[in-house]
């Protein structure tokens, strides 16, 4: 057999490669589906614990067995992943309808996972069971082929509620992502019912029932009048803040206490806010802090803040909004799979999918359900009908040869072979006209049927299953009918499992607050050859001056309320707060000093540190690599700015040194080829922050300026120089702009 060669252009196979990962990505993977609001894995699982059987009132399963039957079924992608959906669904502080009983450890709101998926055991919730998956055995949504067609899955689950509002969804896709914050049960009912009374309802008109996000950990929405715009386009910000209250504390001390958390606080964020808050206090930008305690249990979230007696604890409350995550942002993208493809979707939108979709499967249902009942009719009218005439039944019977025989005559009036006692009976029986399936129920019966009460409840029975389908019938003729019957169904969802609404929705101010005037007190700023910078009071200097100055790069003196300037070598000043530098022990380790500043450490490195009361004082003497040399009036660099260009350089230059000008009278310049130039300061010109400068000294092609010194009157200067001592203060003055000399004898 020859081969063939398919000839194709690379991109035009890459694109459509990487749209069919995308497209399986978003429908098959990350986004829900605006029916029933799940996500695929969501849906394996559920439907997978409903084949297994783990319904709400049987015992626990493994969440092990669980996942193991879902992969290897139904979502072939890994067990964590399937395991991650399965603990997200019993988590109460996540869903605000949660779908999956656990029992054991499935995390908690702090952040701390679940355990193992061997240790912890589930089991469906019975809203689970009654809203998503009651009646998958009446044909009411489509089966479809699992990934290795050996097993078949619903397409969807015939969810009787909006479960993509209920419980939200979070997603992340190829080029999109999905933000749906959950709502109250009871509030989404009632604006489905008032969709399904009046479908040209607005969605101005449905927030009259939804009244905002609903979120499991409570917290104040804050921007009410935003909401209707966020509800109207599917896209916007919700603001959240944490709720506070005020509490007497021991020794007529003020607590500060946390009972609920915005929602996107949830997990590791709650951490971070104790250490914003701890952060506060060491920085002295919050001194009222006297204690600061996490005493959530599983009752509730409790973080108290012990304050001084005289602090301002609305003043404390709104700088903890302003600084903090206690005030938050949930983003809003409420994106869902719809009609087969992804779609931004209003609260209108969302609503009517899902009603649509109820629709549909109550149709599907008793469209199902009256095909049955109108078969047990059939069986029920014959089976009536054969003890109206049972001596005759029992004659053919007893008369036949065997079963097709007696069935024969039952439904084709047949005689031929059959035994009758008389020429009547022949006659009757030719006249028999009973269906094949009244036949096939006549000759199942049994004689207690022949009973009279078990004849009179068989009356009944078809009495009954008459009414039924008079009333299947009218649901599916009458759109009202219909429903009326989806409405019955969700008042009973709404009084079994609706809640009081958690989150409080209002319109506040902006938080203000007035930052108490820190005490100015002298301290002293050190940072490492790391780039680890802290600060420490001068008594802890002083006891510690000489490893001070021996573990640590600079060493600068300097107020707590002014600010350090970091000069770099590609001529950028970063100034940054010596308040937002951390203040301990001479120990302390610190923080990088990117970290306080837009510096980025891998691209460029420190040149100098100095104090802008320094440099508010002198001059700054600016030398670059290419000896361009020029002298700055330091006020130049007192900016409000936290990142500026300090001086400016010729293409494949670089800062080499900053100096401030205090009592240096004469420069030495030394470059990498060994040259040595040494002239007075008074040469170099001074010059905007903004100018290149002037040549200090004459390069070759490859040399360029590596050490810059200077002198002072009285002081010598002695450097280490090919491992001999060199004194510069001995080194002849030249002009600036020469060649430079090399050290005779070295």
């Amino acid at each position: 057999m020859e081969e063939t060669i398919i000839k194709a252009e690379y991109s035009e196979v890459m694109q459509k490669s990487y749209i069919d990962y995308a497209m399986s990505v978003i429908i098959a993977r990350a986004l829900p589906d605006a029916r029933d609001g799940l996500k695929p894995v969501q849906r394996r699982v559920l439907y997978d614990m409903h084949e297994l059987g783990i319904r709400y009132d049987r015992p626990y399963r493994k969440s092990a067995r669980i996942v193991g039957d879902t992969m290897g079924k139904y979502h072939p992608h890994g067990d964590s992943s399937i395991y991650d959906a399965l603990v997200v669904m019993t988590q109460e502080f996540k869903k605000g309808l949660p779908l999956i009983d656990g029992h054991g450890n499935f995390g908690n709101i702090e952040g701390d996972g679940a355990a193992a998926m061997r240790y912890t055991e589930a089991r469906l919730e019975k809203v689970t069971q009654e809203a998503f998956l009651a009646d998958l055995d009446k044909d009411v949504v489509d089966f479809i082929p699992n990934f290795d067609e050996t097993e078949t899955e619903p397409a969807v689950l015939p969810a009787k509620i909006p479960n993509l509002l209920v419980n939200g969804s979070e997603g992340i896709a190829v080029g999109m992502a999905t933000s749906i914050p959950p709502h109250n049960l009871i509030e989404v009912v009632d604006a489905v019912k008032a969709y399904m009374l009046d479908e040209t309802i607005t969605d101005e008109g449905l927030m009259k029932y939804i009244k905002g996000p609903d979120f499991p950990t409570g917290g104040i929405v804050i921007n009410k009048d935003e909401l209707k715009s966020i509800y109207k386009t599917g896209v916007g910000k919700i603001k959240v803040r944490g709720k506070v209250d005020i509490e007497k504390g021991k020794a007529g001390r003020i607590n500060v206490v946390i009972t609920e958390i915005p929602y996107p606080m949830i997990g590791a964020n709650i951490s971070k806010f104790l250490m914003d808050v701890a952060a506060l206090a060491e920085s002295k930008k919050a001194p009222d802090i006297v204690d600061i305690s996490n005493q959530s249990s599983k009752e509730g979230i409790r973080i108290v803040i012990e304050l001084r007696k005289d602090a301002d604890a609305d003043n404390f409350v709104n700088m903890l909004y302003k600084k903090t995550r206690l005030e938050d942002t949930f983003g809003v993208n409420m994106l869902a799979i719809a009609d087969g493809r992804p779609e931004v979707m209003s609260l209108r939108q969302i609503i009517k999918h899902n009603v649509d979709f109820q629709f549909q499967v109550a149709a599907r249902k008793y469209t199902t359900l009256l095909e049955k009942e109108r078969e047990r009719k059939e069986i029920q009218e014959g089976l009536i009908k054969a003890c109206n005439v049972i001596d005759l039944v029992i004659e053919i019977l007893r008369g036949s040869k065997d079963r097709a025989m007696a069935k024969a005559c039952l439904t084709e009036g047949k005689t031929t072979g059959i035994k009758f006692r008389s020429r009547e009976s022949k006659v009757m029986a030719s006249q028999l006209n009973f269906t094949e399936k009244q036949a096939n129920a006549i000759l199942e019966m049994r004689l207690y049927k022949l009973i009279g009460l078990e004849l009179e409840a068989l009356i009944n029975e078809h009495e009954e299953t008459m009414a039924n389908i008079y009333r299947y019938e009218d649901i599916l003729e009458r759109r009202d009918s219909m429903a009326q019957v989806i409405i019955n169904e969700l008042e009973g969802i709404r009084k079994a499992y609706g809640r009081k609404r958690r989150t409080v929705i209002e319109n506040a101010a902006e938080a203000v607050y007035t930052e108490k005037k820190i005490e100015e007190t002298e301290v002293v700023f050190l940072m490492d050859r790391f780039g680890y910078a802290r600060v420490i009071d001068t008594a802890a200097y002083e006891r510690n001056r000489e490893a001070a100055e021996g573990e640590n790069k600079y060493v600068i003196s300097c107020k707590n309320t002014g600010r350090i300037c970091v000069f770099t070598n590609t001529g950028q000043l970063y100034t940054v707060k010596v308040s937002d530098i951390p203040f301990g022990k001479f120990r302390d380790k610190g923080i990088p000093i990117d970290n306080i500043s837009n510096f980025n450490g891998e691209k460029e490195s420190v040149i100098a540190v100095h104090s802008q009361t320094s440099l508010n004082l002198y001059r700054m003497v600016f030398t670059t690599k290419l000896a361009m040399m020029k002298v700055v009036d330091g006020g130049e660099f007192d900016v409000a700015k936290r990142t500026v260009a300090a001086t400016k350089l010729a293409e494949g230059d670089e800062v080499a040194d900053v100096t401030v000008l205090n009592e240096q009278r004469q420069v030495i310049l030394k470059s990498a080829n060994g040259f040595f130039l040494k002239f007075d300061v008074e040469e170099i010109p001074d010059k905007k922050k903004n100018a290149v400068g002037v040549r200090g000294m004459k390069l070759g092609g490859d040399d360029f300026i590596e050490e810059v010194y200077y002198t002072k009157v009285g002081e010598s200067l002695v450097i280490d120089y090919k491992n001999k001592p060199l004194d510069l203060t001995k080194m002849k003055t030249a002009k600036r702009d020469g060649k430079g000399t090399k050290p005779r004898g070295l």
